[in-house]
């Protein structure tokens, strides 16, 4: 039985960071008033054959897709007006150079707006067609994917889905926890790509697992049967033209709670988080291959046994994290990371990794996240 050292340490506070990216877009608003400001003082203090014309005209464009229609043509009228004043204030003085040159700037300006005007309606558009399909995906996802309960055969569970950027198309990953009469069992997976071909991998996979887990006495009988799972879903979508395989790792936690069994599939070792802040990450013996590849490659399935003191934590997690990288292109390493931390509860667990790494990514991410935290208590005095 291989057991896990200890490394006591303090703890840490990690609080929730704003994003430089937000920061970046509220500058990028002001940015339409600005030229405004910009136009008409380089227009009133340059010399007389110079004029604030492509200033004006910017205003609106720019505002074009960051804001609503009314915004932008308003921005666009606010360029006309002040070119109109500018051009009053010329003829008052009598610089009629100017006067004839700003004739052409306000037809320029009316004419930005109105393109303005259309860019701004075919970005509202395909932002709303955009959604519409993030929130199809999404709502699929969640039906396929069912938030596990609280406490499951009185371990305390938190599970945590984090999609990549809006933008980006929904991934295959899963997750689940049931209790069984052979104890509690665990599933967290990835499947290979992404979008509504994903998720009905998800779906089959989970499926799976729920009959297998009640039904098969070990763990590489569960395997099997999830891999038979994909097998057949493959040869039922005649889906020949591309590899569907599955990166999964199967845990089980007999009754008295005491060890944890894990049978890894190609996927990231998980991390057993001690009460003293210590993290031992449970790299398996035999790296397998993923579900769906195993034809490749058939044989035996090894399992690790660890033991799962009390206070001690179970977090499993896809790629979505440990792929992570900071600006210099360095990947996240969830298990430095939460050296030395302790938490109250797998949901603050859960809620400072999103944190740590958002504010580690400024904020960009390419790939979903998911996170299955699974906390054994303290014996009650």
């Amino acid at each position: 039985m291989k057991k896990k050292a200890a490394d006591p340490s303090t703890k840490v506070v990690v609080e929730p960071s704003s994003s430089p990216v937000s920061y970046l877009w509220r500058l990028s608003r002001l940015l339409p008033a600005v030229l405004l400001l910009v136009g008409s003082v380089f227009q009133f203090f340059t010399p007389l054959s110079l004029n604030g014309s492509p200033f004006f005209v910017a205003s609106p464009l720019i505002a074009a897709p960051l804001f609503s229609l009314g915004r932008t043509v308003a921005f666009g009228g606010a360029a006309f007006t002040a070119a109109a004043v500018l051009r009053f204030v010329a003829e008052a003085n009598g610089e009629d150079f100017v006067v004839r040159s700003m004739g052409p700037q306000l037809t320029t300006i009316a004419f930005a707006t109105a393109i303005a005007a259309l860019v701004n309606v075919m970005v509202r558009l395909s932002s709303e067609r955009l959604i519409s399909a993030h929130e199809v995906a999404e709502a699929a996802q969640r039906a396929v994917l069912p938030t596990p309960a609280k406490s499951v055969a009185g371990l305390r569970v938190a599970a945590r889905y984090q999609a990549a950027q809006r933008e980006a198309l929904i991934g295959g990953d899963l997750y689940g926890a049931r209790s069984t009469p052979y104890g509690v069992r665990l599933v967290m997976g990835d499947v290979r790509g992404k979008g509504m071909a994903a998720i009905e991998t998800v779906s089959v996979v989970l499926g799976a697992f729920r009959e297998a887990s009640e039904q098969e006495e070990t763990l590489p009988d569960v395997a099997r049967r999830l891999e038979e799972a994909l097998v057949r879903d493959r040869t039922d979508r005649d889906n020949t033209d591309e590899e569907t395989f599955v990166t999964c790792v199967i845990v089980e936690i007999p009754a008295d709670h005491q060890v944890v069994r894990l049978l890894n599939c190609g996927h990231p070792a998980p991390l057993l988080l001690g009460g003293d802040g210590s993290v031992t990450p449970l790299v398996p013996s035999t790296f397998r291959l993923p579900l769906g590849l195993l034809e490749l490659a058939p044989s035996p399935h090894q399992l690790d046994t660890w033991e799962f003191p009390p206070d001690s934590t179970l977090l499993l997690y896809t790629d979505g994290l440990s792929e992570a990288r900071d600006a210099t292109g360095t990947f996240y390493d969830p298990a430095s990371r939460l050296t030395g931390r302790t938490f109250p509860t797998p949901a603050r667990l859960l809620s400072t990794l999103v944190n740590d790494v958002q504010d580690f990514s400024d904020g960009v991410a390419d790939d979903d996240m998911a996170l299955l935290a699974v906390h054994r208590p303290l014996p009650l005095p």
